[in-house]
């Protein structure tokens, strides 16, 4: 049932006139609405961030009726109520509505940044972050940040004030809103707002219902999570081909790590925290920054050396580190890290020559296919 539905009588010939004169001005609204969304999406144009897409909405005649019925009860018994919104064309905050749809989570607060900046075109007198309660009560809901922004001496709003009331100067400040929010978390809403506030029959409605809502918002929580975590290792890797930046760092023993673990995170059965014959390894080559072993571990070098050696085992950070730098530089890398080849006892030489045969067997046999 609607707030109009339940609106006591005494009230309802107020809200009839707001919503008659709102009809007869909703088309200057939508010019409105049109320009804000077109200074949105300016915003975005050069900057780091690319929304998914910007769109925007004027208030339906009937939604617009429905808020303005909202009331507030009265703390007299047998007085009337009065109305939440008693001049809406002038109280309500998202008659016009812009949303901006962004891919990742951090990109929302980018997005909301960006457009706080624009202060000669909007003040922001509104930011509200929409599942900061939901966190501090330790439920789930969507996550979304809602800006409400005064415009400043837009041409469109004037022309709007002027056909709300000629008399009055127009001066183009009007108050709009802008949702920010992630595609996951629009797409929940979307089909929440379907379904739970345009049920028709509330008497059919079931507290699984609710249930079932909460339980998505927790998933829709996790997937976020997961690509965020996702975004962020992208970043770190593509920053190790940066020759300028992060690629540039040299390969100390805890650089190696934490490249390695990045890269490779499956292959990391190191039972110490000692790095140091990696990077002795890999310095003997002279590779010796982040780029170079970033190189290195390439998924189909080390797919072909696992297949080459068929190991017994799955190896570790050290011997596949070593079994990699024998595939790409063989009868050197033994000179470089084995013992002399005139030594008495030469076990590392020795592994590493039968491993270095049995590449060469493999290489032979795939070029022959």
């Amino acid at each position: 049932m609607s707030a109009w539905d339940q609106l006591d009588d005494r009230l309802r010939p107020a809200v009839e006139a707001s919503t008659r004169e709102f009809e007869r001005v909703r088309p200057r609204l939508e010019e409105v609405t049109r320009q804000m969304q077109a200074s949105i999406q300016e915003i975005f144009i050069g900057t780091e961030l690319s929304p998914l897409f910007v769109t925007a909405r004027t208030k339906s005649i009937e939604s617009f009726r429905d808020k303005a019925s909202r009331m507030l009860a009265s703390t007299v018994p047998g007085d009337a109520p009065t109305l939440v919104f008693p001049d809406p064309l002038r109280n309500l905050t998202d008659v016009v509505g812009v949303r901006v749809i962004t891919t990742l989570p951090h990109e929302v607060d980018v997005a909301a940044n960006l457009i706080k900046r624009q202060r000669q075109e909007f003040d922001c007198r509104g930011d509200r972050e929409k599942d900061i309660g939901t966190i501090e009560s330790g439920t789930y809901g969507y996550s979304s940040r809602h800006l409400i922004l005064r415009t400043i001496h837009s041409e469109a709003v004037k022309e709007y004030q002027r056909a709300l009331d000629p008399s009055a100067k127009a001066g183009g400040s009007y108050m709009l809103e802008v949702q920010i929010r992630t595609v996951l978390a629009h797409a929940w809403s979307e089909i929440e707002h379907d379904i739970r506030f345009k049920a028709s029959n509330p008497r059919a409605w079931s507290p699984y219902f609710d249930r079932q809502f909460t339980g998505t918002a927790a998933m829709l929580e996790s997937v976020e999570s997961a690509f965020a975590e996702l975004h962020e290792r992208y970043e770190t890797v593509t920053g190790f081909w940066d020759e300028d930046g992060e690629g540039s760092a040299p390969l100390t023993p805890n650089r190696v790590r934490d490249v390695w673990q990045t890269l490779l995170p499956h292959v990391d059965r190191k039972s110490d925290d000692n790095w140091g014959w990696a990077a002795e390894l890999l310095a003997a080559h002279g590779l010796t920054t982040t780029t170079s072993l970033a190189s290195l571990l390439q998924a189909d070098t080390i797919t072909s050396v696992r297949r080459a050696l068929d190991h017994r085992y799955s190896p570790g950070p050290d011997r596949l580190l070593d079994d990699v730098l024998l595939w790409h530089f063989g009868e050197r890398h033994i000179d470089l890290t084995a013992e002399a080849a005139d030594a008495a006892v030469s076990p590392r030489r020795d592994s590493l020559q039968r491993r270095h045969r049995q590449m060469a067997t493999f290489r032979a046999l795939e070029a022959s296919k």
